[in-house]
């Protein structure tokens, strides 16, 4: 697909899949998309319906928000907020009260933006948070948007890298439960893991030799194996043999002194094992303007770090941050891999 042209400078094309009707997603879509600004770094298209576009604009008191309807990526307009109609009847929407309704268009503009993104019509995606529950009631049966995104492009591993600015931390293991996590980290998977987040450090943030930090599973990373030997018998190895290929990895690091000084500034990325010992530094860290970048994929997918809010939904009172900064990390991405 040929770029737009503004001084032959490359703008790309995102796409925004709008998540629950009755959260926050489509409030801190429009909210970003009345800055200005953004438009000299992208191109925005929503997957939705007016209809549904109106009636937040309305609530929200931001009638003056225009949409451009068009048929397909290639009709978009630079500075227009750009609107595929991926349903046209009218749909009943209950802001802070989720029902099958949220789900059902949550996966109709999921499914349709994900098929333009790999016929390669838009280059890049942001999508807005969704209810899995709500979602699997559905049909769709992935834990998240990182699982079906991997399914739909056909890559066996990818990484959830969180993103803001110099910061980025990713997770070794996902959407699984906890009491499942030591049993998942393998040699193997960490290894894995591990290459996605330096290939991307590389390739979509332009570190040539990124120094990488690992931490450990346990407390105190286990305490030279009082308290856990995963880092002796399968971290410490996956670090020594990267070291040996010649890549700057150090660790396994104890995750709360790591993240508790000032030690996580020294490094271009971190992985940690699970979750929650990744995502609650990283959003006590970004202060709420983190992104969600899932590396490994062929395609740039984006997404706000942080859910449907269904309690915040239809008060005018979501903060659009995160959903800004995640619009604009697709832009600069999707430009680097034209580059």
């Amino acid at each position: 697909m040929g770029p737009n042209n503004l001084d032959h400078k490359f703008i790309p094309i995102i796409g925004i899949s709008i998540g629950d009707l009755n959260g926050i997603g489509i409030e801190v879509t429009l909210k970003s998309l009345e800055n200005p600004s953004l438009f000299s770094r992208l191109t925005p298209i929503i997957y939705a319906s007016v209809e549904a576009l109106n009636f937040y604009s309305k609530l929200l008191k931001k009638s003056h928000l225009n949409f451009n309807l068009i048929a397909k990526p290639q009709q978009a307009d630079q500075y227009k907020i750009n609107v595929i109609p991926v349903w046209k009847k009218p749909v009943i929407i209950t802001p802070g009260r989720p029902n099958a309704t949220g789900g059902k268009y949550a996966k109709i503009s999921l499914e349709t933006a994900v098929a333009d993104l790999k016929n390669e019509s838009i280059n890049g995606l942001v999508t807005a948070p969704l209810s899995k529950e709500l979602l699997n009631e559905q049909g769709f049966s992935f834990p998240g948007h990182t699982e079906y995104l991997a399914a739909a492009f056909k890559v066996r591993e990818n990484l959830m890298l969180m993103v803001k600015d110099g910061l980025r931390v990713a997770v070794v293991t996902g959407h699984i439960p906890l009491v499942k996590v030591a049993e998942s980290l393998t040699i193997k998977l960490i290894s894995e893991k591990l290459q996605i987040l330096i290939d991307s450090l590389r390739i979509d943030f332009g570190i040539q030799t990124p120094k990488v930090a690992l931490t450990g599973l346990n407390p105190h990373a286990g305490e030279n194996g009082l308290l856990g030997s995963e880092e002796q018998n399968i971290i410490n190895k996956v670090i020594d043999q990267f070291n040996f290929n010649g890549y700057a990895v150090k660790g396994p690091f104890p995750a709360d002194g790591f993240f508790g000084s000032d030690e996580y500034l020294k490094y271009d990325g971190i992985l940690t094992m699970y979750h929650d010992q990744g995502l609650i530094p990283f959003k006590l860290l970004s202060k709420g303007s983190g992104v969600n970048f899932t590396a490994g994929l062929p395609a740039v997918r984006t997404s706000p770090a942080h859910g449907t809010a269904f309690d915040l939904a239809g008060k005018n009172m979501a903060d659009p941050s995160s959903m800004t900064h995640a619009l604009l990390l697709a832009g600069t991405l999707a430009q680097n891999k034209d580059h």
